[in-house]
């Protein structure tokens, strides 16, 4: 018996913690004390953490799609699991570097990541002249610990391109289920519009960002299929996960992200035709201009469409342009408005990070107001990445908001036209079309305050970095 015990001491010890957990679980739970329960499972998390660095990461992308809103203390809610793990992963990731003092200095150099340093860095000024401080600081607080985990240690864990493929398919695997879910609750509700903006709940809030994070993984999930490394059943299962996210896609009801895929496969021609970054900028620039010289005949002619937001497809497509009677056009018009007269107080700073929707409402005009219009501040922010961050952060904000979205695109263009792995191009041409799909979304909705699209946008453009330092390239780069 002894002798057995010697062999098999690893089982026995793992049995017998099992049992021990499983005895002081139940002991706790009968005594009402429902969160010491918790504390074995969070030992065991605190564990995966110190010996699975990596393994922890993948944990967080499976869990985000799961991951709902929960009240830790009055007035301060939490991503539920995810969340506690990112600020844990966070603390681990500054002592990890901090005690071998070794992290990737050509990772630290790169333009995307100077960047991101620099529009940190000037959030944090910005909250220092904030109309809230303490709500600008939890905000600044928040986009720490969703950049450092997915983009500052993910860029590292990306140089073993295989981990980027782990990646994507762990946070997808959840995606899918949730999408699944949200067809099932979908089918019978086809004419109620209202219901169908609200079947991905509690997993996503909003059906505008269920529609923005399978927009944002469609690109990169077509790849996938067709990847040298995707062989037989794998490849038809991958098929099937795409078309369940066109599905659900179509599902959404979300025209922004219906436009942003459009927009998407409009670059990826334009990419592969040859034409460079600096006339793809020019062209849009161009779009732009032409815009804000004909806007009153272009306002006259939207203004004289009354077609709604329907459950039928055509229907949802002329709503796009409906500025007259659609209260979710109406609405986004308005709090632009609302956001632009903000600024214009204080055009360098901003109001603070954070801190729109809980000051827009007196910068309201009645004539402006939809029918889903609010003075709670709950119902979202200013509905764009680029405006939101010039109201709270000033145009240094906007302008380095801009400089993240086109630098981290130029990247992906250039590894894309110059590795000379034929893999490693076609994957950095999949996440930087993915990531477009939000470039374009950002233009009407703003997500990077969640941590349902902060986990995938931050490590996407993680892998763009990862493939532009890791990867070799021709010695032609002025293509």
């Amino acid at each position: 018996m002894v002798q057995w015990l010697r062999k098999n001491r690893t089982a026995v010890i793992a049995v017998a913690l099992t049992l021990l957990f499983a005895v002081g679980n139940g002991i706790l739970l009968l005594k009402d004390f429902y969160y010491l329960s918790l504390l074995p499972l969070a030992g065991l998390v605190l564990l995966l953490f110190v010996v699975r660095f990596e393994t922890a990461l993948l944990c967080m992308a499976l869990l985000t799609p799961f991951a709902v809103n929960i009240a830790i203390v009055p007035g301060m809610e939490l991503s539920m699991p995810v969340e506690p793990m990112m600020i844990l992963f966070t603390l681990m990731f500054f002592f990890r570097v901090l005690a071998s003092r070794s992290y990737d200095l050509r990772l630290l150099r790169h333009p995307v990541t100077l960047c991101l340093l620099a529009s940190m860095l000037w959030m944090l000024v910005a909250t220092c002249f904030s109309e809230l401080p303490w709500v600008s600081f939890k905000y600044w607080l928040a986009r720490l610990w969703f950049v450092v985990p997915f983009f500052f240690a993910a860029a590292q864990i990306f140089r073993d391109r295989t981990r980027i493929r782990q990646f994507f398919w762990c946070y997808a695997i959840g995606l899918i289920a949730v999408v699944a879910l949200a067809t099932a609750k979908t089918v019978g509700n086809f004419s109620d519009l209202q219901t169908l903006h609200r079947v991905m709940r509690p997993f996503y809030n909003d059906h505008t960002a269920y529609g923005c994070v399978i927009a944002l993984f469609l690109p990169a999930a077509f790849y996938f299929i067709f990847s040298r490394n995707s062989r037989g059943w794998s490849r038809l299962f991958f098929l099937a996960i795409f078309a369940l996210l066109v599905v659900g896609l179509f599902f959404s009801y979300c025209r922004a992200a219906w436009l942003s895929v459009l927009g998407a496969i409009g670059v990826y021609f334009l990419i592969h035709m040859g034409m460079k970054v600096k006339w793809m900028v020019l062209l849009f620039g161009l779009g732009v201009g032409v815009f804000f010289v004909y806007q009153s005949d272009v306002l006259y002619k939207l203004g004289k469409n009354h077609q709604d937001s329907s459950y039928d497809l055509a229907g949802q497509i002329k709503s796009i342009s409906n500025i007259s009677t659609d209260a979710s056009n109406l609405e986004r018009l308005n709090r632009w408005a609302s956001a632009i007269r903000m600024w214009k107080e204080d055009p360098v700073t901003g109001c603070g990070p954070g801190t729109y929707q809980f000051l827009y409402a007196g910068y309201q005009r009645s004539y402006q107001l939809s029918t889903i219009s609010t003075n709670a501040g709950n119902l979202g922010n200013a509905h764009s990445e680029y405006i939101g961050p010039m109201t709270e952060q000033g145009i240094p904000g906007v302008a380095l908001v801009v400089a993240i979205f086109m630098t981290t695109f130029a990247t992906g263009v250039r590894v894309y036209r110059t590795a000379k792995d034929k893999q490693v191009a076609n994957t950095a041409l999949a996440f930087t079309l993915s990531l477009l799909t939000y470039y374009i979304h950002g233009m009407f909705n703003n997500f990077l305050d969640t941590d349902k699209l902060s986990v995938p946008f931050w490590a996407f453009t993680a892998v763009i970095v990862a493939l532009d330092v890791y990867s070799e390239k021709l010695k032609i780069e002025n293509r």
